[in-house]
Formats: C-alpha cells, structure tokens, sequence
C-alpha cells in the first residue's frame, strides 16, 4: 500500500520549518580531525543527508550556529569551516574547504558512531562571499546534490561562471534591502545562469546581514544587522529545501511551490526534484 502523503499549506509549512525540528542536536568541534569549525548532528541517524556552510565576508562562524543547529534537529547534519575569515578572504580557498567539510561528513565517525551520512546525499549552501564559494565549490563536484545561497556573493573567480557548470538544484534567497549584493547582479545573475533546476526567491525587507545572528562589529563596515524575519524565513526554505532534494520529503512542497508575500518567487527554471 503506498503512503499517504499529507501536504501542509504554505503558511502551515513555513510556521513548522521555522522551529526546532524533532532530534536532539549534538554539537562537534571539526578542528579535532583538522579543520578549524563547528558540526551539528542529529543524536542519532543512519544514511543521513549533510550540508557544508561557508560564512560570509569577515564573518565569524558563530553568527550561523542557530541555523546550523536548526538543520540539524530536521535530520541535516550541518557543518561549517571557520577559515578565511580575515578580510582577503579567498573564494577558491573557501570552497576547497567546504568541499573538505563534506569528506569530513561522509569519512570520519560522528558522535558516538550512530550518526553515519549518505555520500549520494551532500549539499552546499552559503552566505554572502560564502554562497559565492559554496557555487565554485559545486561547479566541480558532481557529488554534490543541492546547492543554497543566502544574499549571494560574486566572487573570484566568478560564482556566475561556475553556476553555469552546476547542475544540482539551486536554490538562492536574496534579500531585497542588499546594498552590499544587490541581487541584480548577484543572487539573480548566478540563478539567471544555474545549469540545472533553479529558484530564487527575494525577501523585499531583508538586508545583506539580515540572516545572520546576533552582533558583531563588521556591522560597522557593512549594511544591516540580524533580522528576525530574515532568519524564520531562511530557516524553513532551506529546511524545506534540503528536505525535498535530499530525502524526498513532500510534506513541504506547498511553501517550495508557492509565491509568498515576504519570499516572493522570482525566478524559477524546472521544477525542483524529488529524490
């Protein structure tokens, strides 16, 4: 007998996404198997999907830790490398190093050996300079199965170039107040570009910093802060869309699929798959 699939709305499936999943998230130091930054797992879990984070320019890790734990208590083992954070930051740098978090992910045992991950269920995803990476980092990995950005960076060597390499599902928000990356010729240009299923969607109040979390001082230099509406609206589009590409989660498909007031769908070529 198949199983019935119960497809909440979208405002249904963005109030859901936008709290704690149901695992119990453990907390790891990647710097004991040699890379500097943090992973969040589930407690538990066998075959599980695994994303690898690249923070934004001048950006401290930690200003992602809440998104990071997020996925994880939804069953993504998330990880971020805490490198090239000094103001040369280089994009080529970076993405070797989320490509080494995932061999991380997928080749050294997590928590106490009950938390394995899937090697045909990795992705990407990024912030500002650090989305930018996370699309060099795809453009030359076919292992790579889904790729997000959040207020997309251009980068060299170019983040655009390299999205017309990547075939793995995009999915890129950009933020509608970005005077640092506006997305005209950033988020946009990279989804415009993207050589395989693409969306990308505009959040009108958000600004460049707006998903991170708490303060630092690099809001001095750069435009915006942290923003609560930024961060519940980050949270469930790549919840919903790492659950979807990944795992073949279809719960969720109704906020994937629908042109919300505050997420607004601006773009999209094929539809996102299923696994």
């Amino acid at each position: 007998m198949a199983r019935r699939v119960i497809t909440l709305t979208a405002k249904q499936a963005l109030e859901q996404l936008s709290r704690p999943g149901p695992h119990p998230v453990l907390r790891g130091d990647l710097a004991l198997v040699g890379l500097p930054g943090v992973i969040f797992t589930p407690q538990s879990g066998l075959g599980l999907p695994a994303v690898a984070f690249g923070h934004g320019w001048m950006q401290p890790v930690r200003r992602y830790h809440g998104l990071l734990r997020h996925l994880a208590s939804w069953g993504v083992v998330a990880a971020a490398p805490a490198v090239e954070r000094g103001p040369l930051l280089s994009s080529r740098v970076l993405a070797a190093n989320l490509l080494t978090t995932l061999d991380i992910c997928t080749g050294v045992r997590l928590g106490t050996g009950e938390i394995s991950v899937d090697p045909a269920r990795l992705a990407l995803a990024g912030h500002s300079m650090g989305g930018g990476a996370a699309v060099l980092a795809a453009s030359g990995a076919d292992r790579v199965r889904a790729v997000v950005t959040l207020a997309a960076t251009e980068t060299r060597p170019s983040a655009l170039d390299a999205a017309r390499e990547v075939r793995a599902p995009g999915l890129h928000l950009a933020a509608g107040e970005d005077r640092i990356a506006p997305p005209v010729g950033h988020s946009e240009a990279i989804a415009q570009a993207w050589g395989g299923p693409v969306q990308l969607r505009l959040l009108p109040k958000a600004s460049h910093l707006g998903f991170t979390e708490g303060r630092h001082w690099s809001e001095l230099m750069l435009d915006g802060s942290g923003e609560r509406g930024a961060q519940k609206l980050g949270r469930a589009f790549v919840t919903a869309f790492l659950l979807r590409v990944m795992t073949g989660e279809r719960a969720y498909d109704e906020l994937l699929d629908s042109d919300l007031k505050n997420a607004n769908l601006v773009f999209q070529r094929e539809a996102l798959p299923r696994r």
